[in-house]
């Protein structure tokens, strides 16, 4: 079973791999249109701050964002 951590530190480590793969000089001998489609998803691809609120609106489902303090909970 997926805990909330190992779910959000998987969004996070697939963002740095989509990262990767649109980057020609860290991964060179990637076809383009492979490149195009990492940064496609990239564009809409959840970051640090819609983790943490997701976190903080579904601690049940997505973990603590890596080096973020989350103290105050969302508002009901």
């Amino acid at each position: 079973m997926t805990t909330p951590d190992e779910r959000t530190r998987a969004i996070l480590h697939t963002k740095e791999f989509l990262v990767e793969l649109s980057s020609a000089e860290r991964t060179p001998g990637v076809p383009e249109v492979v490149r195009n489609e990492a940064r496609r998803l990239l564009r809409h691809y959840p970051g640090p701050r819609e983790l943490d609120l997701a976190h903080r609106a579904l601690p049940i489902f997505f973990g603590e964002v890596p080096g973020t303090m989350t103290a105050t909970p969302i508002p009901s």
